[in-house]
């Protein structure tokens, strides 16, 4: 039997119909990643990192997989893709249609250029840390 594992994500938009972007990616990962346990409410933020006109709309959500979390991280870059993400080869943040980060991998710890678990800016990101609270 395939080991669960809980992994934790932090959504972000701040293009075109924010909500239901965040909405598209729980059914798109749901599908391709695992079973969602539980979503927090919607955080309306400014932008953090650079200046936008834009507010983002942001969320937590915790799903079981059966994934590895380099697996996890394929799915999560498609989803953000099939949604209309691009990325600039610029340095720094942009506004985006969707954004998904992987803030816990239970209570796994990695670092490599490609991912860092436990995600290293989680506990200064107010727009996680409150979403997170609501469903931790």
């Amino acid at each position: 039997m395939e080991k669960e594992n809980i992994i934790v994500l932090s959504f972000g938009s701040n293009l075109g119909d924010k909500k239901n972007n965040i909405l598209k990616a729980y059914k798109l990962l749901e599908r391709e990643l695992g079973t969602m346990i539980k979503c927090s409410s919607f955080l309306e933020t400014k932008a953090w990192g650079f200046e936008s006109n834009e507010t983002f709309v942001n969320s937590c959500a915790k799903f079981s997989t059966t994934l590895t979390p380099f697996e996890s991280l394929k799915v999560i870059n498609a989803v953000e893709h099939k949604l209309g993400r691009t990325r600039s080869n610029g340095a720094g943040y942009e506004d985006r249609v969707i954004d998904i980060d992987i803030i816990f991998f239970n209570n796994e710890t990695i670092d490599t250029s490609e991912l860092k678990i436990p995600h290293p800016l989680w506990e200064v990101r107010d727009f996680v840390k409150i979403p997170l609270k609501e469903i931790m």
